[in-house]
């Protein structure tokens, strides 16, 4: 008899229904909310709350980078404690970061606040799409999907635009509350969802030495990016954590190739060609998101615009993204998930690449860059649903939560460190000048589409 057995009883008699895609969409925007609407208020922050931009920047990314670290924790934990449970708790922790966020006054309650707020997404995201796939079948299925590609791509340009309005209008802060308010709204829209588990007859003792040394190998690669040219690259203060960084990694991936299927992650879910093509290639475009704090940044402090002004920049990424989203599902039952993945990418780093001419004069540059912010929106509209349902779809039942969270970590592992790096280029390059900076942070980030799309070609399969 096999070990595991999938709990299909709630599935057999409930079907997803709108209700149920309106609380997980209300769980991905708040996570939005939170995750993309800082990037666009930074100068805002800086002004009410005495925070260095280097710890501004480390505190940003503090929420992706938590989130990556613990979201296969939590879609393994799902997967055996309950989806819907692990959802609610993602609520409950997304209240209580934004909570530390409306109050803070200093660097820590921001950073503990954007600690918790990654370990919010890191509950929500793997969780939610479990349901998708347990309570929703074939085509029902895919329009789920791209309803919470909606959320999830969508959510970013529209909480990259609200979060500077409202920043403009009423303050930064009700940003996070307007993110508590989605929060209390999903929690009351998901009620009534049977839980979806898996039960398991034996039990495998956790990975904590792997989850450690993951952990110490990600904080400290996070610290020496985003410190790196504050300190000066050779410092003992950058060296260190850069030697503990190889050695954890070293630890990491020898335990996890001793332990095999008892590792932290698990890699033989890497044996299918598409989740790891669909994975790396979502790690990467998801890098893409430097984009979004280096053109935020640059058009207010070297083009002098508001918090507003900058957000308004990004409607036709947010118009952009939203209408693409269904067509890149139309596309994947059409032609499969390999041409929509490969095109999507190819616009995003066109798009990329238009704002990186930032030599342009104010209004031939708005102009390209608004142009810029459509294809990066058309881009992702047509990548998300694609390549999301070529992860999911190649998991097994018994390990979707893990493969969800493996794929959905890729995500914020790859924002973290996108924002990060690029944020550091162009710190590093502000010496010659904000547009030489944003320029240089750009195509750092166009670069990452070029490898997002070789990854793509070499690994998804075309239709079969």
């Amino acid at each position: 008899m096999s070990t595991t057995e999938i709990n299909h009883a709630a599935s057999a008699e409930f079907q997803g229904s709108g209700r149920l895609i309106l609380g997980i969409m209300a769980g991905v925007l708040t996570f939005w909310l939170f995750a993309q609407s800082v990037v666009n208020i930074v100068p805002a922050i800086q002004q009410d709350v005495a925070i260095p931009l280097g710890s501004l920047n480390l505190a940003i990314s503090l929420t992706g980078l938590f989130s990556g670290c613990f979201i296969v924790v939590a879609g393994g934990l799902a997967d055996r404690l309950g989806r819907v449970k692990f959802t609610q708790l993602g609520f409950a922790l997304s209240i209580a970061g934004c909570l530390c966020l409306v109050i803070a006054q200093n660097s820590l309650l921001f950073a503990v606040g954007r600690i918790i707020q990654g370990l919010s997404a890191a509950c929500i995201m793997p969780a939610t799409l479990a349901l998708i796939k347990t309570y929703y079948q074939d085509a029902a299925r895919q329009r789920a999907l791209s309803y919470w590609s909606i959320g999830s791509w969508g959510g970013s340009g529209l909480c990259s635009l609200a979060g500077g309005a409202i920043a403009t209008c009423f303050g930064w802060r009700w940003v996070f509350i307007l993110s508590i308010c989605c929060a209390i709204a999903g929690l009351l829209l998901i009620r009534g969802t049977p839980e979806s588990k898996v039960a398991a007859s034996t039990t495998h003792r956790f990975d904590y030495a792997g989850l450690f040394t993951f952990v110490i190998m990600l904080i400290c690669l996070n610290w020496a990016i985003t410190k790196g040219n504050a300190f000066g690259w050779m410092s003992s203060i950058i060296l260190i954590p850069g030697g503990i960084f190889v050695l954890a990694a070293l630890l990491f991936f020898r335990g996890a190739r001793r332990k095999q299927s008892a590792s932290f992650i698990d890699f033989a879910l890497f044996e299918q060609r598409a989740y790891s093509g669909a994975t790396l290639s979502n790690f990467l475009l998801n890098a893409v998101a430097g984009t979004l704090i280096v053109a935020s940044i640059y058009v207010q402090q070297g083009r002098g615009f508001s918090a507003f002004q900058s957000g308004m920049l990004t409607l036709g990424y947010l118009v952009a993204v939203l209408a693409m989203i269904r067509v890149g599902e139309r596309l994947l039952q059409k032609v499969g998930a390999r041409k929509p993945m490969l095109w999507g990418t190819s616009m995003t780093g066109s798009g990329v690449a238009l704002m990186a001419l930032t030599q342009l004069p104010d209004r031939f540059y708005l102009a390209v860059v608004f142009i810029g912010y459509i294809l990066f929106g058309l881009g992702l509209g047509f990548y998300a649903t694609p390549s999301t349902d070529t992860a999911i779809s190649s998991a097994p039942e018994d390990k979707v939560g893990v493969a969800s969270g493996i794929y959905k970590m890729a995500s914020s592992l790859g924002g973290a460190f996108g924002i990060a790096i690029s944020a550091s280029v162009y710190a590093a390059m502000l010496p010659l000048g904000a547009a030489s900076a944003a320029t240089a942070g750009l195509l750092v980030n166009a670069a990452f589409c070029v490898l997002s799309f070789i990854a793509i070609a070499l690994l998804v399969p075309g239709r079969t």
